[in-house]
């Protein structure tokens, strides 16, 4: 990309410095008796529809390009309908939760403010929301890896008993289907009625339309602008492809990143939550200041007893695979806390203390994870280069989604 496509986006984006990237209230230092609070009143979630056809079609710096058939497929009404789909709380089996409520716009589209979502009626979800930006690019998808088609992957948390809870894909195409609005759109975008695979097909063309690169460090390595990055960052970045070793899984290119192997590593945290007796107490905070000890009986009692995790070896049944979870992207990482697949590390800083401590020793842990022995002022300096890799589309596609419909109003089917 030349250096005026990079002037375009960043005027593109000035007119949406009201969008703030983080919770509506981000609970910085919640911890403190002295927190105040800095909540984002809903009318200030003001969006602006975009032209993610455009986006989607359009090479960014930084990224690879996609494969021919994904952009020949690109199609302004289906991604709409998707769009649509994706916002639509009547979806789910009681008619209160979207997609969307897992993976928020403003805040990656994951979610920043619990480790692990709340699914249908308060149940829990084991895994992180994994953020959606990019997911385009995205060759195997879930922590474990067991889709590979975004047009697939769409059914499992529609139909997943503790996400949206529907009893089949036949009753949600017929709550689909008894929405004369819905039935115009999917004519208009498909010439055919609502279906198991056009449904499908149409949330996978809004997510594939959420791309996001052009970053400062694109612009720094991709597009040779020596100023876009400062000299801690590129001491970050010559850390994080040399001692730290990090590239050896977040691949970086000659032409382009990815920081992703597509790969599938074991590194200790799964094993550790797994066959690590957990504490008879727990620490509960109550308010800003405020903790108090309740026993886990308690907490369970009301919560349930969290599953353990064995990861991609819940697909394989191979021993070896046990504790195995994908690679994630770190594009856009600064935007995407808790991190790992179970959200147990609040920050990018424990990230790197976990890493440079080698992971958790046990037999099968990947050969690559190894005690690094960061200082401190190096891990600083590798958080300092991954938050240059937040896309100057983000804002963009931010407020495209907060000026989505959310589908809060019950479809009656007609007589």
């Amino acid at each position: 990309m030349m250096a005026s496509s990079i002037g375009n986006a960043e005027q593109a984006n000035t007119s949406l410095d009201h969008i703030r990237l983080a919770p509506g209230d981000d609970k910085t230092r919640y911890q403190q008796s002295s927190y105040k609070t800095n909540s984002l009143s809903l009318p200030m979630r003001r969006g602006k529809v975009a032209k993610l056809h455009e986006i989607a079609k359009t090479p960014q710096l930084g990224l690879p390009a996609l494969p021919r058939n994904i952009i020949e497929q690109v199609d302004r009404n289906k991604i709409e309908l998707g769009r649509k789909l994706f916002f639509d709380r009547r979806l789910s089996h009681n008619k209160t939760m979207s997609c969307a409520m897992c993976h928020i716009p403003e805040q990656g589209f994951s979610s920043n403010e619990v480790s692990r979502p709340i699914g249908f009626e308060g149940r829990a979800i084991k895994r992180n929301a994994p953020t959606l930006l990019n997911i385009a690019f995205a060759k195997r998808l879930f922590w474990d890896a067991r889709e590979n088609q975004l047009a697939q992957q769409a059914w499992s948390p529609l139909l997943a008993a503790n996400e949206m809870n529907n009893v089949s894909i036949g009753a949600v195409i017929e709550v689909i289907n008894d929405d004369p609005e819905y039935r115009s759109l999917f004519d208009k975008a498909f010439r055919q009625a609502p279906d198991m695979l056009n449904i499908g097909q149409a949330i996978a063309q809004y997510e594939r339309s959420l791309i996001a690169a052009n970053s400062r460090f694109d612009q720094w390595l991709y597009g040779n602008i020596g100023d876009a990055l400062s000299k801690q960052e590129i001491a970050g970045y010559r850390l994080f492809i040399g001692k730290a070793g990090c590239s050896s899984c977040h691949t970086i290119n000659r032409n382009d990143a990815l920081f992703t192997d597509q790969n599938l590593h074991n590194t200790g945290l799964g094993y550790s939550n797994s066959m690590t007796k957990i504490s008879d107490t727990v620490t509960v905070q109550l308010a800003p200041g405020v903790t108090t000890q309740m026993k886990q009986s308690v907490i369970q009692s009301v919560g349930g007893i969290k599953e353990n995790d064995l990861g991609r070896y819940e697909v394989t049944s191979k021993p070896s695979d046990r504790w195995k979870f994908k690679t994630p992207s770190l594009r856009n990482v600064e935007l995407t806390a808790p991190y790992m697949h179970d959200g147990s590390f609040k920050s990018l800083y424990d990230v790197l203390a976990f890493y440079s401590d080698g992971g958790v020793e046990h037999q099968l842990l990947s050969p690559l994870i190894r005690r690094l022995n960061l200082s401190k002022l190096e891990q600083g300096q590798i958080v300092g280069f991954l938050k240059t890799l937040t896309g100057s589309e983000v804002r963009t596609l931010v407020a495209d989604g907060l000026a989505a419909p959310i589908g809060d109003t019950i479809i009656e089917p007609d007589d």
